[in-house]
Parts: structure tokens; sequence; C-alpha cells
């Protein structure tokens, strides 16, 4: 018996003695025998990535300790998280933190700012906001746009957070949204608001040309705000005035901007628009080859699918939209202005705007956003069978639609080339923009439709086209989704997997990565990412949202934050 306790009082001492020397996790997380595509665009690397606290401590063949969490990615790919350099996330986020369909595409970073922004607001343009609001409902608090982003964060996301400041929301902060142009004395406060948001982080100036207000901007206008933005780091990205007709100067303008401002200048959603323009595509390359050629920072994004989704406010003159929606509506009520919009309606190539109704035909358009609980049974009806049904003819459809539901309408028009789309694929110089909303397919977001891009964009560039039609290889395809955008967003702590970088990190299966989401029935969630990490913390596991609230305000260079932030010169005394 005393044999027996002996042998027993032994064997706890030497598991309290084993118990004590077992090393602590040298790592929080630890991603094991994956295969490692690091963003660099170079052929991948069998091994581990460690993390500890917000950041990439290891990268290697085996990383030398174990983590808190350790993640098997035997089989799969693990690459850094993907920045969606198009994201329409600002009122989805106020819903929603987990930004569920992007997750589970691998993004990690959604960049905002597509002519407008959640700030600089003046008091009048935050009630609007308020008042404008669809689905989702929130008070509008804050009035910079530094508040504007802070706001998610403090609600709770799980993707980081950045944004352009919108042209048109400097605009109307003070000019308001009529078709006016700034006094020298404007011009300049205008410029100042640019750099106020700037230095709260702004990524650069962000435009969007077809729209009212935005597009009653001239060239020296918005080239004096570019001018302020690229002092502090910043560029210049626009949804061009044209994407068909007038495509080849609407890229002129973009150069000219770039040029006289010294900043690079990107392309939102590099598209031609219109079976008509389909053939300009060659030039439309050239012109933006030419001016890299001569040392211009000219990049562009684009989504994945031969169709776009905007309002119905892009299917009519821009005139007759000044001064805001509400003044819209009413000017529609006005026979003699209704007729004469009508007539601009009917022509293929109006002059002055832009006619995507005509380029995607009433066939070609799909009605899946309406604003009136009393319209939303329509969703998912082309504006065709829509006319059909009421017995008037589509472009009346339309104009009746817009005032009985208050506001733009939104829809899907499809008038883009698959062939076009794959061309620009193979462009290293493109990377990705989803121009949707991060979403569920759950709650709110039932109430209306979307586009497919929403739940797929990303994930259709690793699936589609780089394994299945192998237009791309699928390190250049990780390079485009997070190496290239870091690079042209000036962030040079992320879109690597590097140590010292943060550790938004993403893991998934090159062999079953997939989108789901078709035109029709849009709300499908990809498969085949399995993890996400963002700033060192799961927030997909096994293909499920954890709920971590990982996300942060990514800011860009001039923020008075860091330590050589703020303004500088000219756009010259920055480095790229």
């Amino acid at each position: 018996m005393k044999l027996f306790a002996a042998a027993s009082l032994a064997v706890l001492a030497a598991a309290s003695l084993g118990a004590a020397k077992a090393p602590a996790p040298a790592y929080d997380v630890v991603i094991r025998g994956g295969e490692i595509l690091d963003g660099s665009g170079g052929k991948p690397v069998h091994g581990d990535v460690a993390v500890k606290g917000d950041r990439i401590a290891y990268v290697g063949p085996h990383a030398p300790g174990r983590g808190k969490t350790e993640i098997d990615a035997k089989g799969k790919a693990i690459a850094p998280g993907f920045i969606n350099m198009l994201s329409h996330s600002e009122d989805s986020f106020m819903a929603d933190g987990r930004g569920l369909s992007e997750l589970r595409q691998g993004v990690t970073l959604e960049v905002m700012g597509e002519g407008s922004s959640v700030g600089p607001l003046t008091p009048k343009m935050q009630k609007l906001e308020e008042q404008r609001e669809h689905d989702i409902k929130f008070p509008v608090t804050w009035s910079t746009l530094d508040q504007g982003l802070q706001a998610f964060v403090d609600r709770g996301v799980s993707l980081n957070v950045a944004s352009f400041v919108g042209a048109a929301t400097v605009r109307v902060h003070v000019l308001g949204e009529d078709d006016v142009q700034p006094t020298p004395a404007q011009l300049a406060q205008m410029r100042t608001l640019v750099r106020q948001a700037m230095e709260d982080g702004a990524m650069g100036v962000g435009s969007a040309l077809i729209y009212a207000p935005g597009t009653f901007a001239r060239t020296d206008e918005l080239a004096a705000l570019t001018t302020e933005a690229g002092r502090c780091g910043g560029y210049y990205i626009s949804h061009m005035r044209s994407e068909g007709d007038r495509i080849l100067e609407a890229t002129d303008e973009l150069i000219e901007i770039s040029r006289r401002s010294g900043a690079p200048a990107e392309v939102f959603h590099m598209k031609t628009s219109g079976k008509d323009n389909w053939d300009k595509e060659d030039a439309f390359i050239a012109r933006i080859v030419a001016a890299r050629a001569k040392g211009q920072r000219i990049t562009a994004d684009m989504y994945t699918y031969p169709a776009s989704s905007t309002g119905f406010d892009a299917a009519m003159p821009t005139w007759v939209q000044a001064g805001g929606v509400e003044a819209w509506i009413a000017r529609l009520k006005d026979p003699a202005t209704r007729a004469k919009v009508l007539a601009e309606m009917h022509e293929d190539h109006p002059k002055t705007w832009e006619n995507s109704y005509r380029q995607a035909g009433p066939d070609g358009t799909l009605l899946v956003g309406f604003k009136s609980a009393a319209l939303k049974p329509l969703t998912g009806k082309t504006l065709a069978q829509v006319a059909k049904e009421r017995g008037t003819s589509p472009e009346d459809t339309i104009l009746d639609l817009i005032i009985a539901d208050g506001s733009r309408i939104q829809v899907v028009y499809s008038s883009m080339s698959e062939a076009n789309v794959t061309r620009q694929m193979k462009l290293p110089w493109v990377s990705f923009g989803s121009d949707a909303s991060a979403q569920a397919p759950e709650g709110v977001f039932l109430l209306s439709s979307t586009h497919p891009r929403a739940y797929g964009n990303f994930v259709r560039v690793l699936g589609k086209y780089a394994r299945d039609e192998k237009t791309v290889t699928l390190p250049e395809a990780v390079r485009r989704l997070a190496a290239l955008p870091a690079h042209n967003l000036g962030l040079h702590d992320r879109g690597l997997l590097k140590a010292g970088y943060y550790a938004d990190v993403v893991v998934f299966d090159p062999e079953t990565v997939t989108d789901h989401g078709t035109f029709l029935k849009p709300q499908q969630l990809a498969t085949g990412v399995t993890d996400v990490l963002v700033n060192g913390q799961p927030v997909l596991r096994d293909s499920e949202a954890t709920g971590a609230h990982a996300g942060r305000v990514v800011r860009g260079r001039g923020w008075k934050g860091w330590k050589d932030g703020g303004c500088r010169a000219s756009a010259k005394d920055w480095t790229w």
C-alpha cells in the first residue's frame, strides 16, 4: 500500500513538474500546413502563418511554437485579406456589423466614398440623410468623416473600414444640390474641407460624375480638390463622367485631373457600357496604358459581372435632378417638364448625359430595390414586364415608379460585354470592388434584392477566372485582391503576408471556392472560404461568423494621428 501511495505521489509530482515546464503558447493563432500565397504574386510556399496580437509574427515552413488557437489549413490556401475598393456599406453596417456577404469571400477591408461619403455633413445634410433612408433606419449623429467611420466601429464591425471623401459631399456642404459653380471663396472652402477630411484619414477624393449633384462639378473644381488630397498623400478615384458614349473623353478628364494635381488616379468599376460602345474597349485601355507609360499612376478597379446596378436617375437628364431628390420628383409631376424629360429619355445617345436605360433596354433592366412597401412586390421583375402589366411605355413607367416610390429605385442594367470583362481581368493594374454593400441573406436585407456582386464578386476572381477559365493565375489573383489595392491606397502594413504586417488573413479552398448568387436569386453566400482573421482576431471559423468586432478604421497617409502624417507642400513630396 505504501509502495502504491509512493508511486502515485511520484506520478503526480512528475505531472506537476511537466505542467510547470510546459511552454506557454508562443502565438495567439497559428494557421498550419497551407499553401501560402503571400500577395506578392509569387509561387505558393507550403508552411505556416503565425499571429501574435494584431500582427503577423511568422510566415514560413514551420512556426516555432504553438498557438492558443490552431487552424488546420491542409489542402487550403492562406492569403492576405482581400480589399473591396468600392463598398457601399455605409447603411448596412448600421444594421449588421458582421458583413457576412463579404466575410464569406475573404474580404477584410471595405473602402467607401464613391462620390458621397459619411462626412463632412452640415445639420441640413444630416436631416436629409435620415429622411432619405430606405429599409435600414438609424440616426445620423456625426458630422465629420472620422466621426462617421468611428460610428461603425463603435457599433461593432467585423471588417476594417476606410473611405475617400466624396467630391459631391464636399460640394453639397458648400453649394447645396443645385447646378451652380463655386466662387473662388467657395472653392477655397471646399478645398479646406478636403484637407480636413484627409487629416481625418480619408484615402483621397472620390467622385461620381454621372449623378446629380456630382455631375455639376467641372474639371477645374475636381482638379482643385484632388490637389488638396494629393498634398495629403491621397489620390483621385472616379465613377467617370461617361462609361459609354463619351468614355474616351471621360478617361482623358481623369488623366488630366491626375496630371494637374500630381496625384494618382483610379477608374471606379472599369467598364464599357452599351453595345454600341463595346468596341471602344481597346482605345479605353490604350488611353490608360499611354498615361502610365508617361509616368502617371493610373489604375482601375472592376466587378466581375457583365451588368451594372444603379438607379433610374441614370435613365434621364441630370438637369431635372438639380436640387435633390425631392425637387426632382416635384418637377416630374409637372406635365410640361415630364414631356421634356420623356423626349430626352428616348434618345439612344444624348449629348450631355449618360442614358443607362437605353444601353440596357427594358428587357435588360431588372428592378431590385424599392423604398415603398406598396411597390416591393415588383422586385425581381424587368422594366418590360412591369410596363406591359401597367399598359404604359417603359419611359412613362420609370417616371411613374419614381414618383410613387419617392426614390431613384435600384435597378440592374445588363449593358456590358462578357468578353470585355474577361479582357479587363487580365490587366495587371486592375483591382476589384463590389460596388455593393456588405449584407446577409436574412432580416432587413431580404426586404429588397440586390446584384449578385454583393455576394460573389471576389470569390468569382478565384473560382471562375483563376481556377475554371485560367484567365489569371491564382497567385496573381491574390495579388490583385490584396497587395495591389493596399499599395494604391498607400497602406504599407496591409495587403501582404509578412512579419510585422497587420494580421488580416484568409484561408480558402482553391478547388471549391465558388459564388452562387444569380441575378434572380443574388442573396446566396459564397462557399470555399473557411477562416478569416481581421487584426489577428478570428471573425470566420469553419465558414461561420464568430461575431467578433475586430474591425477598425483604416486611415490614409494624411491622417494627423500618424507620426509622419498631415499634409505637405504638394503631391510630389510623397512616395508610393
